[in-house]
């Protein structure tokens, strides 16, 4: 299962989804800076973003969770600026991108006013 109420990082960069625990785990500390074991969630897309995986630790070992979806691609907030290859998402908001949902922010359309 995954743990609630801990830090989740996303990697903006597309990786080879046959990687296992061993090389995610480097990826983690190479490109987000942190411990594998920080119990924190670390999210990796594959280059078609079709299908994701996330590593995280339990306090026993490493865990590693993998979903594709039938249809569509995951969709996720563009980086913040230039040269980020990580952001933090809240709970929330990885509970939408598990289900499929875009989390760029929604764009509200204006309504044609009636003339009467």
């Amino acid at each position: 299962m995954i743990p609630r109420g801990v830090e989740i990082f996303v990697g903006l960069e597309a990786i080879d989804l046959r990687w296992g625990f061993d090389r995610l785990a480097g990826l983690v500390e190479e490109r987000i800076g942190r411990s594998a074991r920080s119990r924190a969630l670390f999210v990796f897309f594959g280059r078609r973003r079709s299908a994701l995986k996330v590593l995280f630790y339990d306090g026993s070992g490493r865990c590693l969770y993998y979903k594709r979806l039938d249809e569509g691609t995951f969709r996720v907030p563009d980086a913040p600026s230039t040269g980020v290859s990580s952001i933090v998402i809240a709970e929330h908001e990885l509970d939408a991108l598990l289900d499929g949902i875009d989390l760029a922010p929604l764009i509200k359309r204006r309504r044609a006013r009636r003339v009467h």
